[in-house]
């Protein structure tokens, strides 16, 4: 539908699970992990990397700019992309936005902190060192980190008629300021790496944004139509990297029996009888599910489990949140998929 613009479909999951127990992490498994110099692409309905079926087992750590902004903090950073990596996860998907507001990457539309650009750099460069493939998630559709609505709001500022949120998808002046953020991003230099974004490897994808809704129609002729748009400007600025939406997916109008069953889909310890081995047994059962689909030649390539912590970070507890270095339990059920999955590197290869 997009003339290649979109380079295969990202099949993953966000699994959503949490953490308690205190104990060190600790694994000596040795991983094929992913070349740093070359790039994801597609074959098919299959990712490649180096001419091999790609598959993985990844996670969510949104945080990491927010966080890599202080320097005292970096070590946050640095130590989950280390343990991840010492377990076999190969993919991580995160933030390349912050909209107004606190620690903003793009403080007015094309006004940027390069203090906070910097933070992303450093993301960037422990992600490559660790060797990590890199999901950038490029706006959000919510508040958090301003989002959609910080975009509206500025289009406000400047006696621009908007009437809701959802003009971000239709109006031309929102659309630019997107765009200008897309290009921003993409064309930046890494002042670590002295690799541009665009041209660096250890990014796996884009995505368009994060989670996106349109309250005004849920057909989703006007996301659709956004996207139509959006997704060939990505790949005329990069066409490196493979590009996905962000949207999670849905049962719709069409099968109005099954809506029921639309997640956000987990586990959190906030939830009433929740314990540990109840949540170690539910991600055991979803990852033997994605492996065996996986084997199969199905429709997983791997799964991004939300999210990963490091220890002190408990203002951004959110009851899904998993620190490795805390978690024996967790690591192990992370540790045995992170395997499966790279011997199906083998296997297929």
């Amino acid at each position: 539908m997009f003339n290649n613009v979109f380079v295969g479909v990202l099949l993953v999951v966000t699994l959503v699970v949490t953490c308690e127990a205190r104990v060190l992490l600790e694994d000596t498994t040795n991983y094929s992990l992913p070349s740093a110099d070359e790039f994801v692409q597609r074959k098919g309905t299959e990712f490649v990397l180096n001419n091999s079926e790609f598959f993985f087992n990844g996670f969510n750590a949104y945080w990491m700019m927010h966080v890599g902004v202080d320097p005292t903090q970096r070590h946050k950073v640095s130590n989950v992309f280390r343990e991840a990596s010492s377990i076999g996860l190969t993919v991580c998907r995160t933030w390349a936005f912050s909209d107004g507001g606190d620690r903003a990457l793009q403080i007015s539309p094309g006004l940027y902190d390069e203090l906070v650009f910097q933070a992303l750099d450093f993301v960037v460069a422990e992600a490559r060192k660790y060797q990590v493939k890199l999901i950038l998630s490029l706006v959000n559709n919510y508040n958090d980190f301003g989002g959609r609505p910080q975009y509206v709001e500025w289009a406000k500022n400047a006696s621009v008629a908007v009437q809701n949120d959802d003009d971000f998808y239709t109006n031309p002046i929102i659309k630019d300021y997107y765009k200008n953020h897309v290009k921003k991003v993409l064309t930046r230099m890494n002042t670590i790496t002295n690799i541009t974004y665009k041209d660096d490897p250890t990014i796996f994808a884009w995505e368009l944004i994060n989670e996106p809704r349109c309250k005004v129609d849920y057909s989703g002729i006007t996301v659709n139509e956004w996207v139509e748009e959006m997704a060939p400007y990505v790949k005329s600025i990069d066409n490196n990297h493979l590009l996905e939406v962000g949207m999670e997916g849905f049962y719709g109008d069409s099968i109005p029996d099954r809506n029921q069953y639309n997640p956000e889909f987990g586990m959190s310890k906030k939830k009433e009888g929740y314990n540990i081995s109840a949540r170690d047994s539910f991600m055991n059962a979803v990852y033997s599910r994605i492996y065996s689909l996986a084997i199969d030649g199905g429709t997983f390539s791997g799964a991004l489990v939300w999210q990963l912590m490091d220890e002190g970070m408990d203002s951004y507890f959110d009851g899904y949140e998993i620190v490795l270095s805390q978690n024996n339990s967790t690591t192990t059920v992370l540790n045995q998929q992170s395997y499966k999955m790279i011997q199906l590197d083998t296997i297929h290869h």
